[in-house]
């Protein structure tokens, strides 16, 4: 849908026309439901509002209307592209307030999915990135590879995208055999794969001249916007939650933190498959780990917040009671005030969570990457064609879920 405009020139000069555009919000090439308003000279941006709010859906209202329990699934639709990050990051704020300690095994299975989700964000959006140059057989390429990922989750919790994975303290159940032997099928396979996916794009004259020079912004721009993630690293700025707050014991890894210079589209590729390559040696270094820790241990000692096992439920009476209080949501969490920050897929992805007491929280807000760098989205593009418009979006990695929580 367009529209024509008049600018008002000087007498005597020829009119000057230029269009409104709605790009969006059913339009494919957003992938996801946002509108962007842009006034075009032919097929140049002269400028764009941004508009978000078609799948607003008050997570945060709802959350704090929920046990604490409840809310994980709540987490599971921000980014779904890597919705377990979001899930384990609220349950590692719970752990906070509570002043919980994870064993190590815990620690390192979280890391192991945790990076897997990296990976299948990371895929998805350097993959659409080709769609939008004109390249769909790198997506079709390594989409197969998602599904594996999927096929890992669906061993360890029974779901796929929206896995509503572990729980406070740990993991619902322990990792199986064969869920450990689809993780090292991954790791066996996807180094090749992701080295071909490199060869039909890092080099290819006509991606690079798609890419190169589209969408800059510079590292103190995007400190002022307040980027995190991928999208700031690729200005040069090597900030990562991971290294700066290390959580759920990955200063035990060793890892490096892939850091453009431009701020291009072209960067933000580069440094998504050089964090998936990170990503590949943090899950084999605690695959590893894994291997020299007791086998049975899979979540902290924590009955009070932590489901028994059913066995337990049925013989002893204690243990009724836990799962009686947890399911009903009657076990009330110390008051407090915590704010707890993961590296999710898009940035840092963060929770600020304040306890009176009670079964749910009295306030949540959610820190969504998404939302804050969308706004930058304007300044980006100004000036740009249409079609750079299109592959800048997709290099931001914009979930419209997690943008309009």
């Amino acid at each position: 849908m367009s529209e024509q405009q008049h600018i008002n020139l000087p007498e005597g000069s020829i009119e000057k026309q230029t269009t409104t555009l709605n790009l969006g919000p059913t339009h494919p090439a957003t992938h996801g439901v946002f509108q962007n308003v842009m006034e075009l000279d032919g097929e140049r941006v002269v400028s764009t509002v941004p508009t978000v709010g078609y799948i607003h859906r008050a997570f945060e209202k709802i959350a704090e209307r929920r046990p604490y329990y409840q809310i994980t699934p709540l987490t599971d639709r921000l980014n779904y592209c890597s919705s377990p990050i979001n899930n384990i990051g609220w349950h590692l704020t719970v752990e906070k307030l509570l002043g919980i300690e994870t064993p190590k095994r815990v620690d390192y299975l979280r890391v192991i999915i945790m990076e897997l989700a990296r990976i299948a964000d990371h895929l998805i959006c350097n993959s659409v990135i080709g769609v939008d140059s004109g390249a769909f057989t790198g997506f079709l390429y390594v989409m197969q590879y998602r599904e594996l990922i999927y096929e890992i989750y669906e061993e360890v919790c029974g779901s796929r995208l929206t896995t509503n994975i572990g729980r406070i303290g740990g993991f619902e159940r322990n990792f199986t055999p064969t869920a450990f032997a689809k993780i090292e099928k991954f790791l066996n396979e996807y180094p090749d794969v992701l080295r071909e996916f490199e060869k039909l794009f890092n080099r290819n004259r006509i991606f690079m001249e798609r890419t190169i020079g589209v969408g800059p912004i510079s590292g103190e721009r995007a400190l002022n916007y307040g980027f995190t993630g991928p999208n700031l690293r690729a200005t040069g700025v090597d900030y990562d939650v991971r290294v700066a707050q290390p959580y759920s014991s990955y200063q035990d890894f060793d890892f490096t933190i892939p850091v453009g210079s431009t701020g291009d589209t072209y960067d933000r590729f580069l440094v998504r498959n050089g964090e998936m390559w990170q990503s590949l040696s943090i899950i084999r270094q605690a695959m590893d780990k894994v291997k020299s820790l007791p086998a049975d241990v899979f979540h902290a000692d924590v009955p009070a917040y932590y489901l028994p096992e059913k066995e337990d439920v049925y013989t002893k009476m204690e243990a009724l009671i836990y799962h009686f209080k947890i399911v009903m949501g009657e076990t009330e969490i110390l008051p407090g005030e915590v704010y707890h920050a993961v590296e999710g897929g898009n940035g840092e992805l963060g929770y600020y969570l304040i306890s009176d007491g009670g079964r749910s929280p009295y306030r949540l807000h959610f820190r969504r990457p998404c939302f804050i760098y969308y706004q930058a989205y304007p300044e980006l593009v100004k000036g740009a064609m249409l079609s750079d418009a299109i592959i800048c979006m997709s290099s931001l990695n914009l979930i419209a879920g997690e943008l309009d929580a």
